[in-house]
């Protein structure tokens, strides 16, 4: 597959001239360093890119003073910094060079939000825009391939997810060791590089089993007991695993917390492919049993994709009551209630729980699968 134009593209191209700062974040092979050297070869102007994972370019960004920015980056007025979370205090030395150069705009890439935004926010309050790349989205692919060769793909992107070079690798044996040389090589060690991780076998662990309670409501006490560490613990590096790009969790909904579950927690991977690479499981779908979960992680992933680069405003949850009936996605955005149920086959007759549309009833309700699925992610 040639190169997939990236959504955002076009949003940090329109950002550039107005003085600040561009955070482009996500995990490492994502194709960051593919949409920064697009956006500067389009770019007519004079422009700069560094890579701060060199040490020379750590050096010199060390000398925090204006005289010194003005010297590295010259008549260029478009900055590019390329992994930008391992300088140290690169929020306070990205707003000195945004403050002291009116007519330059800057755009740094990172890995992980921790370290980005952490070092990068307080200093750069009302200096900056944050984009989130994310692996490719089947609206940006759906543009280089026919809605056959889509649906010929479903089952491999299930087992595979999206991320850029998967598409440029042809046997199964070849996807499933990249994705678990990208699991060991880049992603754990962006987490185990956090300053407070001292038990990396526990995480790397943790993450496991979140990969194997794949939309199932968790319990952090339990997961702790496993272990061995404690709740808080758990929390804290479920949080951690967030901020690497690697997990997200779905909260419950709930307006009536002595009828509805109000505390749950269920966790989802960005890609399916992580998650697969996470247990060593790359069976295709029709030898599997969690195949229900690998869809709705899949579709779950993309329509969060299709939302953030469409500028949409929406939180997500799940919704549970203690007589156990569920609803697998509430959408909200502008007091609006959307549920959503997914399954692989359609089923006209499913209709929302009783005590949901009693609880709810302004709310609509649609089962995804894969009869409808594409018009829902794209």
């Amino acid at each position: 597959m040639k190169i997939v134009k990236r959504k955002i593209q076009k949003q940090i191209e329109d950002k550039i001239g107005k003085n600040k700062v561009l955070l482009i974040m996500g995990t490492r092979r994502v194709g960051k360093t593919v949409l920064i050297h697009e956006i500067k070869a389009k770019f007519k102007g004079e422009s700069l890119l560094l890579n701060a994972e060199d040490f020379d370019i750590r050096d010199i960004l060390k000398n925090r003073t204006a005289a010194n920015y003005r010297k590295l980056i010259g008549h260029a007025s478009l900055f590019i910094l390329d992994e930008a979370q391992v300088i140290e205090e690169i929020g306070a030395i990205l707003k000195l060079m945004i403050d002291s150069m009116p007519g330059l705009t800057i755009i740094a890439t990172g890995s992980s939000s921790f370290d980005l935004l952490n070092k990068a926010g307080d200093p750069l309050t009302g200096r900056q825009y944050q984009f989130h790349l994310f692996p490719l989205a089947q609206l940006e692919i759906g543009e280089k391939e026919t809605y056959t060769e889509t649906v010929q793909q479903l089952d491999e992107r299930l087992i595979f997810g999206s991320y850029p070079e998967i598409f440029q690798l042809s046997s199964y044996q070849e996807k499933s060791v990249y994705l678990q040389q990208l699991v060991q090589s880049y992603l754990l060690k962006d987490i185990l590089a956090y300053e407070g991780i001292r038990n990396s076998d526990k995480i790397i662990r943790l993450l496991r089993l979140i990969a194997f309670q794949l939309g199932r409501e968790v319990s952090y006490t339990e997961l702790g007991t496993q272990l061995g560490m404690s709740k808080n613990t758990v929390e804290s590096y479920l949080d951690l695993l967030s901020r690497v790009f690697v997990i997200h969790r779905l909260p419950a909904y709930s307006t009536n917390p002595r009828k509805e579950i109000s505390k749950g927690s269920k966790w989802y991977f960005y890609d399916n492919g992580i998650r697969n690479a996470i247990i060593n499981d790359f069976r295709l779908p029709a030898l599997r049993n969690d195949i229900g979960s690998l869809w709705e992680n899949y579709l779950l992933a993309e329509r969060i994709k299709r939302n953030t680069y469409q500028g949409n405003n929406v939180q997500y949850y799940f919704w549970r009551n203690y007589n156990q009936q569920e609803v697998d996605l509430i959408e909200t955005t502008n007091g609006k209630i959307s549920a959503y149920e997914f399954k692989l086959s359609g089923d006209k007759k499913i209709k929302a729980p009783p005590a949901f549309t009693g609880s709810y009833p302004e709310a609509s309700f649609t089962i995804i699968s894969k009869d409808n699925y594409l018009d829902w992610i794209l």
